[in-house]
């Protein structure tokens, strides 16, 4: 059996690898960023109430924490659109769409620069969104494939088929 996807790395994409990736090999770190994140934001707030209570006059300082505060407040809650946004600007020229296909043996990635063929073995994780397969390989690596684009079979075919050559279960993300 053979699967073929075409996938365009663009922001919706990258947004949806980088949630699997918050969400399965980088949950630990993320909790720990989250919660340093929301202490920042509650010692902002907790330092502007205090001014606020003792009357003192508004300064550039407490303008500078309020900012500190709400910057970090949108990235908690974008934080995937912002991993990214980052990802998209590391990604070399002519890698942005990927043609793979998947065999028996190993699979294919092919782009403008590059052809490149990966083994199951080296899959850590294996994850479903509902537009996107994403198999990851480490904190910082992954790879997405759009269902929309999918050939060759179904995307229950292809659960069937990449949980049984990768030996991993799949984790549905929301």
């Amino acid at each position: 059996m053979e699967f073929r996807f075409e996938t365009k790395y663009d922001q919706r994409g990258l947004t949806a690898m980088a949630r699997a990736m918050r969400k399965t090999i980088r949950k630990k770190g993320s909790r720990r960023s989250h919660v340093f994140g929301w202490c920042i934001v509650a010692l902002d707030i907790l330092l502007i109430a205090v001014g606020r209570m003792t009357d003192e006059p508004w300064t550039f300082r407490n303008t500078l924490t309020l900012g500190v505060g709400v910057i970090l407040v949108v990235i908690l809650f974008t934080e995937d659109q912002v991993n990214a946004f980052f990802a998209k600007k590391k990604m070399l020229p002519g890698t942005s769409l990927a043609k793979s296909v998947f065999t028996e043996e190993n699979y294919t990635s092919t782009t403008e620069a590059a052809a490149t063929e990966f083994h199951y073995e080296t899959v850590q994780q294996v994850c479903e969104t509902a537009d996107y397969f994403v198999l990851l390989f480490s904190r910082q690596h992954g790879q997405i494939y759009d269902k929309a684009a999918l050939s060759g079979g179904t995307a229950e075919d292809f659960r069937t088929f990449i949980t049984e050559k990768t030996g991993k279960p799949i984790v549905y993300i929301k």
